[in-house]
This record gives structure tokens, C-alpha cells and sequence, in this order.
């Protein structure tokens, strides 16, 4: 049976086809005839049910379980994420200072959230989330905004800049307007849409982080870039699926190749809409958390789980003692089950 974007989708179904492990193939093993004991889910009684979900879920949670290894466009995107940065194209004024030049575009656009799924979003340059803007402390920033959505829209930058722009007024479908102001504070940031109803504009997917580096850089690092979010596939206010970079089990699939005893650095937000919360937990292992990361030589938190509300962000630092594989999830059970879930893989 294929998702059915018509049909209305309950967070209790989808919590069952995520603890059978078949989140990233939704549609897949769970509804299928002949799969768990020859049954349809339909046909087991609750106990039999009850049962293949528990088994499932101890083999979920298991070290090097894929839920799919097939490399999806949604699944790559997820992975590019984690890497690329954005720092514009560079250019100097006559008084010295250096120039960045982005361009984002709003757009209406079918993605890839999981194996079999796609989510109708409203992407900046296509993807949830939308690109990486990276800059230093004091680079003048330039960002061409183009709406070819249906729907007016804007762009609000986290940080310390002029009222006028700020992205309160809309940008209507067919228009551009130049965001241009000075970066400041250093510090870990975010970029969104800021036109009622916030909550849609914000859910659909029309959101990235913002790093601003200080001037002083940070010590050299493997650099990550994770931005935590739900997909609300019925549109009835709950999320049924959850990730990290926009792909559910992205990285349960496909674990984060690090080395041991590598700083790594990830800079860390939280977009997820319709829940008060969302989280970070790294298992056998702890790290240093900056909140915003606006100050380098700030004392950090050290522990091995954090909580984020929506638009709250920072930069985790984690050393890696020795090779292996190292789980981590949103620490609500039901988001690392509904997607939220990966693994570091040191060597």
C-alpha cells in the first residue's frame, strides 16, 4: 500500500511503523501482505502486534541497524547538509570591508523526508532546510531574496541589525528584496520566514541556521551542521515524523564518519514546530555545549544531553575517545523512534 497524502495519518501510526523500523521506508515492510508472520497488521490480533513491535524495536536500537541503505535524493541532500556551508561570494569595499552576496529563493516544491515520502514544503533554494549562511563578525551581508512562492513571504535573521531589515514586511510571490546589514554578534544563529501564520510558514520548512565566526577563530575542528525538525503530514497540528537535516533515520542509514580523538564541532538548532521541545543525547560519551556560541572562551556545559525550544541554538564539541559506533537521539523517546536517531561512527 503507498502513502496516501489524502488519507488522514495519526502520530500513533506512524509511532508503529517507526517502531518496526520502517520509518525510512514508510509504506513499506509494516503494510505490506506477507511481512511479520505472514500477516497484515490489520490481521494480527493486539498481542501478536504488540509483540513484533518490541522485537523490531530492540533490533531498531541496536548498533549498525539501516533502516534503508538506498541513497535517496532526500537521504543525499540530508547528508550535504552536514557539510556544505555557504560563505557567498566575496567581494571588498573601498573602505576594506568584505562584502558576502547570497541568494536564496522561496519556493513551493515537493521533498524527500523519508524512503517513500514526500512532504509538500516551501523550501528555500529547494531543500529543508534551506542553505547554511556562514560569515564572520563584521562582513557586511548581502542576501538577494527571491519570492517564486504562491505565497508572500520573508526573511528574519537572528541577530543585531537594522529594524528595516529585520523580515516583518511580506515579499509577494514574483518580487525580490535585498537583506543588507553588518554580522554581529559572533555566534551560532538562524534565518526564517516571519509571515503569519508563523507556525505554517515555519512548518513547511522555510527556515536554515546562520553562523557568524568570531574573529578570533575557534580551534580547527571536523565542523557539522545539524538543524532539528517535524513534519506534520496530516496537518492537524502533531508531527508524525522527526529528523535531523530534513531526512528521517538519515544517519541511522548512513552513520557520521569521524575519527577518533578528532574535535568535532556541531552547530545545532532547533526548528521543530508544534512541540515545546526538542533535544540532543550522545550516548557513551559526553560534550561541551555553548549556548548560541557567541563567545569562544566561554565556560560550556558539559553533559551528554541538551534541550532546545524552537529557535533556540548552540555548538556542541565532542571528542571521541575511541573508534566505534556512537548512537545519538532526540531524548523524547518518540521523536528518535518516529526518526530522530543516528549514529557517529569514530575510527
Amino acid at each position: 500500500m503507498a502513502f496516501d497524502p489524502k488519507r488522514p495519518v495519526s502520530r500513533r501510526d506512524v509511532l508503529k511503523w517507526g517502531a518496526a523500523g520502517t520509518l525510512g521506508v514508510i509504506g513499506g515492510a509494516l503494510l505490506n501482505p506477507g511481512s511479520w508472520f505472514g500477516k497484515t497488521v490489520k490481521a494480527m490480533d493486539k498481542h501478536e502486534l504488540h509483540s513484533a513491535l518490541q522485537s523490531h524495536k530492540h533490533h531498531m536500537m541496536a548498533h549498525g541497524y539501516d533502516p534503508s541503505t538506498e541513497k535517496t535524493k532526500g537521504l543525499e541532500a540530508a547528508i550535504r547538509a552536514l557539510t556544505e556551508f555557504d560563505y557567498g561570494k566575496v567581494s571588498k569595499r573601498a573602505d576594506g570591508r568584505t562584502v558576502r552576496d547570497y541568494e536564496l529563493v522561496a519556493m513551493d516544491t515537493e521533498v524527500e523526508i523519508a524512503y517513500g515520502i514526500k512532504f509538500p514544503g516551501w523550501a528555500f533554494n529547494g531543500t529543508i532546510p534551506g542553505p547554511t549562511i556562514r560569515c564572520t563578525e563584521g562582513d557586511i551581508v548581502r542576501i538577494k531574496f527571491w519570492n517564486g512562492s504562491k505565497h508572500p513571504h520573508s526573511i528574519h535573521f537572528h541577530g543585531i541589525h537594522p529594524t528595516n531589515m529585520d523580515g516583518l514586511e511580506p515579499v509577494q510571490s514574483g518580487t525580490d528584496f535585498t537583506y543588507e546589514f553588518e554580522a554581529k554578534p559572533a555566534g551560532m544563529h538562524l534565518y526564517h520566514c516571519h509571515i503569519p501564520p508563523l507556525a505554517k510558514h515555519i512548518h513547511k520548512g522555510l527556515y536554515g541556521n546562520f553562523i557568524i565566526d568570531p574573529k578570533k577563530p575557534r580551534a580547527p575542528a571536523r565542523e557539522l551542521n545539524m538543524v532539528m525538525n517535524g513534519y506534520d503530514l496530516d496537518l492537524d497540528g502533531e508531527n508524525e515524523v522527526y529528523t535531523v537535516n530534513g531526512y528521517a533515520f538519515a544517519f541511522q542509514a548512513w552513520p557520521i564518519e569521524v575519527k577518533a580523538d578528532e574535535l568535532v564541532r556541531i552547530y545545532l538548532s532547533n526548528f521543530t514546530e508544534f512541540d515545546l521541545i526538542n533535544s540532543f543525547h550522545l550516548h557513551a560519551n559526553f560534550f561541551k555545549y555553548y549556548e548560541v556560541g557567541a563567545d569562544p572562551d566561554a565556560r560550556p556545559v558539559w553533559t551528554d544531553t541538551i534541550m532546545q525550544c524552537q529557535g533556540q541554538r548552540g555548538i556542541l564539541e565532542i571528542v571521541f575517545p575511541e573508534p566505534g559506533k556512537y548512537m545519538f537521539h532526540a531524548h523524547q523517546s518518540e521523536f528518535a523512534e518516529l526518526g530522530w536517531m543516528g549514529f557517529f561512527e569514530a575510527k
